[in-house]
């Protein structure tokens, strides 16, 4: 004798093939997306701490100058360092002890931390375009080596650079008339048998280098507290040209 199927079974088989059916075509989609890498693996940079007081403390300048060339050359060849710069934004929020400041141009062609491969926490970095020192730029690097223990003063000027050219051709304009007063010094240091203005790359070049120097000579003269903090070998101060072309930084003598 046949079992009749009553309405309420029939109502019930098809609530569950249907469920089924749905679940299956959700399986499809879902097997025919592609999981993105983020998904499958948590991004993790091969560097996730800063540095530290004690390894500061350990720091020479001659070895914040090697670490720097060294940071040079893995840039020029591409080969920057991978850093959690997440995790590093969260390990120096409460202290920062970086190795040196770095006094470059403004210039965006610039970027000083890459430049040298260094992250978070590693360096302070003052910038004016022509790299020159004022009261508020000397302070900062103070801050940076008498309170905060740098052991490096880095003043780095660039090949083709925009305020060079303007000091070497008198520009006038504005604010930028004082700003470039501070760079003229250095262009009339150089002695220089040729043409004489921005046009000569040779000229530029050798005006780039006097102002550097000549950034040096003022942070030794109007700094007594740095001045005394280099003739104790505590710190160094020390010049360097960038090169637009390689992104070679080529330390001065």
């Amino acid at each position: 004798m046949k079992k009749k199927i009553t309405p309420i079974a029939l109502l019930g088989l098809a609530l569950f093939f249907g469920a089924c059916k749905e679940n299956q075509s959700n399986q499809g989609k879902e097997s025919a997306e592609p999981i993105s890498a983020a998904q499958q693996t948590k991004t993790i940079g091969l560097v996730e701490e800063v540095l530290t007081k004690e390894e500061q403390d350990a720091l020479t300048p001659d070895m914040v100058i090697q670490s720097f060339k060294e940071g040079n050359a893995r840039f020029t060849r591409n080969d920057l360092t991978e850093r959690n710069h997440s995790e590093q934004v969260r390990k120096s929020t409460l202290a920062q002890y970086p190795k040196a400041i770095v006094l470059s141009c403004v210039d965006s062609r610039v970027p000083v931390e890459d430049v040298f491969d260094r992250g978070i926490g590693d360096v302070f970095v003052a910038r004016v375009a022509g790299n020159f020192v004022n009261e508020d730029i000397l302070g900062s690097m103070e801050f940076a080596c008498k309170v905060s223990g740098s052991k490096l003063i880095l003043v780095m000027g660039h090949e083709h650079c925009g305020a060079v050219k303007a000091a070497i051709d008198d520009v006038r304009l504005g604010n930028i008339t004082p700003m470039l007063s501070k760079i003229k010094p250095a262009v009339e240091k150089v002695q220089y048998s040729g043409n004489r203005n921005s046009k000569n790359q040779e000229f530029v070049h050798k005006v780039c280098e006097s102002n550097v120097k000549n950034t040096i000579d003022q942070i030794r003269l109007e700094s007594p507290i740095l001045k005394e903090m280099e003739e104790k070998n505590e710190i160094k101060i020390v010049g360097a040209i960038y090169d637009m072309d390689t992104g070679k930084v080529s330390f001065l003598p």
